[in-house]
């Protein structure tokens, strides 16, 4: 029977002789919860953890487009669309998003994160004519305006070939490749890293009744067996970022159990990439049903990721987030 190693983590100056720093991070462990399937979980020290688990966990991360790893980082949302759950129609010009962009960096945010279709619960897919329309001369005024790097969130490689050539430097894929098959090809052909985020279902049907025998090692699993089939594509694996997909074909009661288990992920040997911003679960929590009025609830779970050694946060809110994680630093680290 397969074992998952959980590490758990801790922080703060006082870092024990035998503890493991998580991933070459800010945090550390000397404990581990083992999760097998049918079995209650049950805790270890990190002695009893095997060599080959312990190296995942602890080995350092590579910097993702120039970004260290080893602390956490921002990146900022930009959603060329007009139907985005948040922020869809707010940028209706050029400019206005080259604006934004320039405030974000300046607010802290270490990547820009632009997006020419909807993922949201529902949405419908955006023709690649469509999609390469609006977030071409985006990037392309970004990369001419500011030297911040660009990602690219896109499931067809024909948008993220023409993304790339505008000057963006990784692929934010929320399929993980299951949607466009040519996909791992391209990717492996760049230098380019990737995003392999989980959905269950599309974006058009993901919410109707999303189930899983255990949420958190389906999802585990799943993630693995794409981070394979990059590395059989011929992408390494410190190209690549994994992300749990909050709200991705999940009900409240996944998305939380992820986010209490998200350190688990570190066992794939990849950086995490982690977007919870604005998202409804946060909404449905705290009782804002605004999407704009769930900063705080925001800013709430990722300090609680960031304490799990999560490396990236994918957010609207860049100065809010920003702040927060930097004031948490000071106190905490």
């Amino acid at each position: 029977m397969t074992r998952y190693y959980r590490p758990i983590c801790q922080g703060g100056a006082n870092r024990p002789k035998e503890a493991h720093v998580l991933a070459g991070g800010w945090t550390w462990f000397t404990h581990v919860e083992v999760l097998e399937r049918n079995t209650a979980p049950r805790v270890i020290s990190t002695s009893e953890v095997p060599d080959d688990k312990l190296r995942r966990l602890t080995a350092p991360r590579a910097p993702i487009c120039g970004i260290e790893i080893a602390r956490p980082s921002v990146m900022g949302i930009l959603n060329i669309t007009p139907d985005s759950f948040s922020d869809g129609g707010q940028f209706d010009s050029v400019d206005s998003v080259v604006a934004r962009a320039s405030a974000m960096v300046k607010q802290g945010a270490d990547i820009l994160d632009i997006g020419g279709e909807s993922t949201r619960p529902g949405a419908e897919t955006v023709s690649i004519e469509d999609e390469i329309s609006r977030v071409v001369p985006v990037i392309s005024a970004i990369r001419g305006a500011m030297s911040a790097p660009i990602s690219i969130d896109t499931r067809k490689s024909a948008v993220a070939e023409a993304a790339l050539a505008a000057g963006a430097g990784l692929v934010n894929d929320v399929s993980a490749f299951g949607y466009d098959k040519a996909m791992a090809g391209y990717v492996a052909a760049t230098d380019a890293p990737v995003c392999l985020m989980h959905a269950q279902g599309s974006p058009e049907t993901m919410q109707n009744d999303p189930t899983y025998q255990n949420v958190v090692l389906d999802v585990y699993d799943a993630l693995s067996e794409r981070v394979a089939k990059a590395e059989a594509a011929g992408i390494s694996r410190d190209r690549i970022l994994v992300d749990p997909g909050i709200g991705f074909g999940k009900t409240l009661d996944h998305n939380l159990a992820l986010l209490r288990n998200i350190s688990l992920f570190h066992g794939l040997g990849c950086a995490i990439l982690l977007g919870v911003s604005r998202k409804k679960f946060i909404g449905t929590l705290s009782g804002a049903e605004v999407a704009s009025e769930r900063v705080a609830g925001t800013i709430g779970v990722t300090l609680g990721a960031v304490m799990q050694g999560v490396q990236m946060h994918r957010v609207h809110d860049t100065k809010e987030v920003n702040e927060a994680m930097s004031l948490w630093a000071a106190a905490y680290l």
